[in-house]
């Protein structure tokens, strides 16, 4: 496939997350503005979470039956009206805390079927040799969504939310744009019909295929282990001592990390030994959660930080890579969703179980109890999963 295909891709996938994170923040904010109350701000966030675990296993099936490209172009579309909607109503003065939650809960719902068809629709667009490249400029690029997404919504909101709405859309529509101008024509989806057993293939597939469960899994328990993002207002204000703007760059740090990484991977694409380099990637994530738990200097937090960043974007590639390339691709839509469900989930609960463990231990306790926790998920794995280990490409096998 040409250069350009890839390209619109991730300008569309680039596009789509600056979208999402701006009108995360800005819906956010705005129902803050008119509450007051902190408790509308985790309804905010459970309302986006729930459409997202509900309906990702199903959208999976979808993303299999059906041309990606529109089913992606047609999300992006569903976040540009709703985005244009709530301009309108906060140009209007209409708008309350009913409004932004069914908006959060649409957006959610949209974000489920948008996320496992945009994964599953990349490989088809570029050969399996330059996948494992392609991947890392397409995390790059969602974790740059990440960094300039919040920072420019919150900019925008200053000038009003119907202003940064109306960009969000804008956003959205570009992206669209983007997705349907790709031409390249995969082949047409199998139809099947829907069942518990077709929407569950994904994971029947996944349980099949001991490297990737493998892969998954250990995402999935150090993200859970070792997430200290949630913590880190409380490290900004009462151990560091830095307020809100070293509260902004260690936020930032771990992105930041990440972008360096990709763009290194991008250029240098691993080839060999990729198991036991997973493996590094995770114990260095580890390592770095201890020492940011431990330390008292800024600049030390700020590069632990960084350097955690930069190892988990080795084991997103790797993983990812692993699941596009050992996946045929008429189950690719249903793997990617099982893998977005525990992203999702090793996400919320790893910040749900870094407060419940500092409230039982203690702030510094809990991030260093996580990281030595997910060492010795690491170790444990290399003796469950010796076949993830022994991995050395990242070249497809099942077909």
């Amino acid at each position: 496939m040409t250069l350009s295909t890839f390209q619109r891709f991730v300008s569309g996938q680039t596009a789509t997350y600056l979208s999402y994170h701006m009108l995360s923040v800005v819906i956010g904010w705005q129902a803050y503005d008119l509450t007051g109350s902190p408790m509308v701000l985790g309804l905010v966030g459970l309302m986006q979470f729930l459409p997202q675990f509900l309906l990702t296993l199903a959208a999976g099936h979808v993303a299999d039956s059906h041309d990606r490209r529109r089913i992606t172009a047609s999300c992006q579309i569903v976040g540009a009206l709703l985005s244009a909607l709530l301009s309108l109503g906060s140009l209007a003065g209409f708008m309350n805390e009913h409004v932004i939650l069914a908006a959060a809960c649409l957006v959610g719902a949209a974000r489920a079927f948008e996320y496992p068809t945009m994964q599953a629709l990349l490989p088809t667009l570029v050969e399996p040799g330059e996948l494992p490249k392609c991947l890392a400029v397409s995390a790059g690029m969602r974790q740059l969504g990440v960094i300039l997404g919040p920072a420019l919504g919150g900019v925008l909101y200053i000038a009003g939310p119907g202003t940064a709405y109306a960009v969000c859309a804008c956003f959205s529509l570009l992206a669209a744009t983007a997705m349907l101008s790709i031409r390249s024509k995969p082949a047409a989806p199998r139809r099947e019909p829907v069942s518990w057993r077709s929407v569950l293939e994904g994971l029947t597939y996944i349980r099949s295929r001991p490297e990737i469960l493998g892969a998954i899994s250990l995402d999935l328990f150090s993200v859970l282990l070792g997430g200290a993002t949630a913590l880190l207002p409380v490290f900004a204000r009462d151990i560091l001592a830095i307020g809100p703007w070293g509260l902004g760059l260690l936020r930032s740090a771990p992105a930041t990390g990440a972008v360096v990484m990709s763009i290194f991977l991008a250029r240098h694409p691993l080839k060999r030994r990729v198991g036991r380099t997973m493996f590094l990637a995770v114990a260095t994530f580890g390592l770095a959660t201890v020492v940011f738990g431990l330390s008292r200097f800024f600049v030390l937090s700020l590069a632990a930080l960084i350097v955690l960043g930069m190892a988990d974007m080795v084991s997103v590639v790797v993983r990812s890579s692993l699941i596009q390339l050992e996946t045929p691709d008429d189950k690719r839509g249903r793997v990617s969703a099982v893998n977005a469900v525990f992203i999702g989930t090793s996400n919320q609960l790893g910040e749900f179980e870094s407060g419940l463990t500092a409230a039982w231990f203690g702030v510094v306790p809990a991030v260093v109890l996580g990281g030595v926790g997910t060492l010795l998920v690491v170790v444990l794995w290399m003796r469950l999963f010796p076949a993830l280990l022994r991995r050395e490409t990242l070249a497809a096998r099942w077909s």
